[in-house]
């Protein structure tokens, strides 16, 4: 008896070991379920087409409308690969964003292994392919995996591991995810570290399932640091339960030695993989503690949990709920139906299973409940509204080491794979002859119960909307003409969480490859408060500590602001220049923000105020900028 095991008699706990199959059975299985298999990563990509179907539509022109800032985010996180093998520079550190300071990637999802995996497609067809490619794989690729897991470990029919995959790849959560989160979207790295984490305990394995876990543990931490923190959670939590049991306390004397050495094992390889972009990640140059988010404000609403998504069939009629913190963290949304068929199948499997798969249903449980109070925070939020007064189990936390770098409402994608495996169980004892439901027309009627729980929360495609193109200026190379080699320049405004631009345009020419490049102020990424001794241990923010100036062409991009400027402000724009060592600003023809078109005419108003009347070069207005000197101070005609 083993926790590792194929397709399964009956569940975690009590199926027939690997070893003690018959090669021809062996073989068997395989021919019978390879068409299955094909059928399944063909719907599961197609679906996942579908999904991402408007970035599809105009790669190089789209973005997802919901997080326009974390998909150019990403698209420079990717580009950095090309950069990074071609120049054979740090992995975990920058100098090329917020310069003259630069940025700790460690503290940020870099997303190294996609960057390195990816690199040839960014190279050759440009980042925003490279992030359609991702982001599609990731959701299909979670459906696949999933029933794979499913399959090889709870259920006999295929179709039921089906739904199981589909419900989790597919999710209200992962597809809200889809809204920039290339490492949110990564559900397939979870499943394939929990598979692993069930093969612990096989007999005589304890080193190849050691090395193998660990090098996943390498992978995960660079593809969703934290979501490889949640899954180490809750494997730890299910299989502590499942030794707990009387199934576990009779193999735990031939189960605990493979487990530990195991597990010693993996932390060597891990920790040997892991030592740099750890040390950089707490103790690196420009680290910050915590998160840079607040947790009560991303933590999941109670009322979220029985809502129906705004983005799927019910939202589409009008059924949706906005209750999430914002369209990419919208993690549970589950829907009344679905939590009643869950739990009525909890209920059915409990009462008619045998002992050892009434084990497996307490452990998910278990696991499903605790990360439920997690994903709620610190407090309690209900229909939008936060109970300060009622502190909730999170709030234990706050304070608590790598917790504190997590954002709560993230817990419930582990409620959701839970949910995805529970459904499955009762859909295999639908579609089994030999089933829990004995009656025809009780097969019937949890078959129809699990279409219409799941109908409503079917996902519609991700919203998108066009962007700026790069400006011929950027693409041609004439920037070169006016900054020095590695100089710094950079758009108007600077480059933000409102605005990505710059950003983008520097990772497109990253991954052409050339030998030039220039380097640019200010960025969207996770930074210390300040760079003093204090910002080491304070909470981190987005982006670099404002300057004055910074905000001056914020306001005016964002609000219109256009305020007559003084010799004080050019004085103060004087100095800030200096600090970034800024040597050329333009401006392009469009100037991308979170919601559509930022405002040019009154950029271009403030910057002429500042350096006088700009010079045209190509497709953007340019000026030049001599670091020290400009602006200069301006004297009006009596």
């Amino acid at each position: 008896m083993t926790i590792a095991a194929p397709a399964p008699e009956t569940d975690l706990t009590t199926a027939t070991p690997v070893d003690e199959i018959a090669p021809e059975e062996t073989g068997a299985r395989k021919k019978r379920t390879w068409p299955a298999h094909i059928v399944m990563a063909l719907v599961s990509l197609a679906a996942g087409i579908y999904v991402c179907q408007g970035l599809w539509s105009a790669p190089y022109r789209n973005v997802v409308a919901d997080n326009v800032s974390d998909q150019g985010q990403f698209e420079w996180m990717l580009s950095y690969g090309v950069y990074l093998l071609q120049h054979l520079s740090n992995p975990f550190f920058t100098d090329l964003l917020n310069a003259p300071r630069g940025v700790n990637l460690a503290m940020n999802t870099s997303s190294t292994f996609y960057a390195v995996v990816f690199a040839p497609v960014t190279h050759f067809l440009g980042p925003q392919i490279s992030f359609a490619t991702i982001m599609t794989l990731n959701l299909s690729g979670s459906a696949f995996v999933w029933y794979l897991f499913l399959r090889r470990w709870l259920v006999r029919s295929g179709l039921a591991a089906a739904v199981g995959g589909l419900l989790f790849g597919f999710s209200p959560g992962l597809v809200s995810h889809a809204n920039g989160h290339l490492n949110w979207t990564s559900g397939w790295m979870v499943g394939i570290v929990a598979w692993w984490v069930l093969k612990l305990p096989e007999r005589d394995r304890w080193l190849r399932n050691g090395i193998v876990l660990g090098l996943l543990c390498t992978m995960g931490f660079s593809v969703a640091a934290e979501a490889l923190f949640f899954a180490a959670q809750a494997s730890g939590l299910f299989l502590f339960i499942w030794m707990l049991s009387r199934p576990g306390l009779r193999q735990a004397k031939d189960a605990i030695r493979p487990v530990l050495l195991s597990l010693a094992v993996t932390a060597v390889v891990a920790g040997t993989l892991l030592a740099w972009p750890l040390y950089m990640h707490f103790a690196g140059p420009l680290k910050f503690s915590g998160t840079g988010f607040g947790m009560r404000q991303f933590s999941e609403d109670l009322v979220a949990y029985a809502a129906f998504p705004l983005r799927s069939v019910a939202g589409m009629f009008g059924w949706g709920a906005d209750l999430a913190p914002n369209a990419t963290e919208a993690t549970s949304f589950l829907g009344v139906p679905l939590i009643v068929l869950f739990f009525v199948a909890l209920a059915l499997l409990w009462r008619r299973s045998a002992p050892e798969r009434r084990v497996t249903l307490r452990a998910l449980g278990i696991v499903a409940l605790l990360f439920f109070l997690l994903s709620l925070g610190p407090r309690l939020k209900f229909l939008g509204e936060e109970h300060s007064d009622i502190p909730l189990l999170y709030a234990l936390l706050v304070e608590v080491p790598l917790f504190d770098s997590a954002l709560p409402v993230r817990y419930a994608l582990v409620v959701v794979i839970v949910f995805a495996l529970v459904l499955a169980m009762l859909t295999d004892e639908v579609v089994r002859r030999e089933s829990l439901i004995r009656s025809r027309a009780g097969k019937i009627a949890f078959g129809v119960a699990i279409v219409a729980a799941l109908a409503p929360i079917a996902p519609l495609p991700l919203r998108t909307m066009e962007r700026s193109a790069e400006p011929v200026f950027i693409s041609s190379g004439r920037w070169q003409d006016y900054v020095s080699d590695r100089g710094v320049i950079t758009s108007l405004p600077l480059s933000s969480e409102v605005a990505i631009d710059m950003m983008r345009w520097q990772a497109y020419t990253m991954a052409r490859g050339g030998d030039k490049l220039f380097r640019m102020p200010a960025g969207y990424w996770l930074g210390p408060r300040d760079y003093t001794e204090a910002g080491r241990n304070d909470t981190g923010r987005l982006g670099p500590p404002e300057r004055p100036t910074a905000k001056l062409l914020y306001r005016a991009a964002r609000w219109g602001n256009m305020p007559k400027l003084t010799n004080l402000d050019r004085a103060q724009a004087r100095v800030d220049f200096a600090y970034w060592k800024v040597e050329a600003v333009f401006l392009p023809t469009e100037v991308t923000g979170p919601r559509g078109n930022l405002n040019r005419d009154a950029l271009l108003q403030i910057t002429t105020q500042l350096f006088g009347e700009p010079e045209q070069v190509d497709d953007v207005l340019v000026w030049r900028v001599r670091p020290g000197v400009d602006p200069v101070d301006q004297w009006e005609q009596d």
